[in-house]
């Protein structure tokens, strides 16, 4: 959720450093480093904001260095890494409560100085999605989520797939900017299993 916000503000930084820097130029990759090591200097960890959260992985590291488009080979091998950490449910199901997801996708909580430890995240979809028909505001870095359940089907196949793409989007699109919500523990099964009723669930008012 806030991985978009702390990579533009690594991006900022790269672009401040690099107009106000003197003497010999350096390369983006340089400035990039050197942003880095300044925020983490400044960090403080406190609540939900963790000092891994300023670490890339192998995908951020990937989708950066080719402007997020790495080489086709690449792709293969860590999507299929990504996909090989998708935790499915053990009892097999995977539709939630709709009602229960509608809260998520409106809330915007998480991985703030001031969020407790234990405190549930939000999925904060409203951010970058069209989700339901009354809504009048909402983001559009990410298609248009309305009538998901109408189109597709609510299939076993599809439920898992929902599920799948949730729990972590870069098993499907390498550089995807959607947040990798369960692989980075932002949201716990149950949570899952209600976003993904939000979207299926015909009685949902995404389906209406």
């Amino acid at each position: 959720m806030k991985t978009l916000a702390m990579i533009s503000g690594v991006a900022g930084a790269v672009a401040l450093l690099a107009g106000c820097a003197g003497g010999p130029s350096r390369s983006e990759a340089e400035y990039r480093q050197l942003a880095l090591d300044t925020i983490k200097r400044d960090f403080q960890a406190k609540g939900q904001a963790k000092f891994e959260r300023l670490t890339a992985d192998d995908v951020q590291q990937a989708c950066n260095a080719h402007a997020n488009t790495p080489p086709a080979d690449l792709v293969i091998k860590l999507t299929g890494a990504q996909l090989s950490t998708i935790k499915l449910p053990a009892d097999d199901k995977y539709l939630g409560d709709w009602k229960e997801g509608e809260k998520l996708a409106q809330s915007g909580r998480g991985f703030t100085w001031s969020d407790k430890a234990d405190q549930p995240a939000g999925g904060n979809c409203y951010n970058c999605h069209q989700i339901g028909p009354q809504e009048s505001s909402f983001g559009t870095v990410g298609p248009s989520l309305l009538g998901y359940g109408k189109t597709r089907g609510n299939t076993p196949e599809m439920q898992k797939y929902t599920y799948s793409k949730i729990y972590n989007a870069k098993a499907f699109n390498l550089c995807s900017e959607m947040p990798r919500f369960g692989h980075a523990g932002a949201l716990n099964e149950k949570q899952i299993k209600d976003l993904v009723a939000l979207l299926l669930d015909p009685a949902s008012p995404v389906n209406k």
